[in-house]
């Protein structure tokens, strides 16, 4: 069975404030999909998934709404700068995402690649991550 975990990112620390800005939310659901939301996003947009996206994972197209690749990755790109990181571009960010119909995602688990989101973008690797039994 895989790891389901909430991860909250806000006023500068995990576990911080989810209301603060900026603030990013991932959700692990079973090691196969991370629910990425981050604030402040363009208008319409501040969700992408890694791993899968739910549509795909549970074989229903109303299990998520479909989701705009360019514009996640650019959005978010521009989310990162609210960070400190003006480096992130958003192409290095879309390699990372879910995309429509995939079958084999980027990493057996979705933790790992919610790794290399976050090392992408300077945030440390939350405990809950670095201490998990992807098993």
């Amino acid at each position: 069975m895989g790891a389901f975990e909430k991860l909250v990112y806000g006023g500068g620390a995990w576990g911080g404030d989810p209301a603060a800005e900026p603030s990013l939310a991932i959700e692990i659901h079973d090691s196969d999909i991370a629910t990425v939301d981050y604030r402040p996003a363009p208008p319409g947009g501040g969700r992408f998934y890694l791993g899968f996206q739910p549509r795909d994972y549970f074989e229903d197209p109303d299990a998520s709404a479909p989701v705009d690749l360019a514009a996640e990755a650019a959005g978010f790109a521009e989310w990162a700068e609210l960070l400190g990181a003006d480096d992130v571009r958003p192409g290095e960010v879309r390699r990372l995402m879910a995309t429509e119909g995939v079958e084999d995602p980027h990493d057996t688990f979705v933790e790992e690649t919610v790794e290399r989101l976050l090392r992408l973008v300077g945030l440390p690797v939350p405990p809950e991550l670095t201490h998990a039994s992807f098993d």
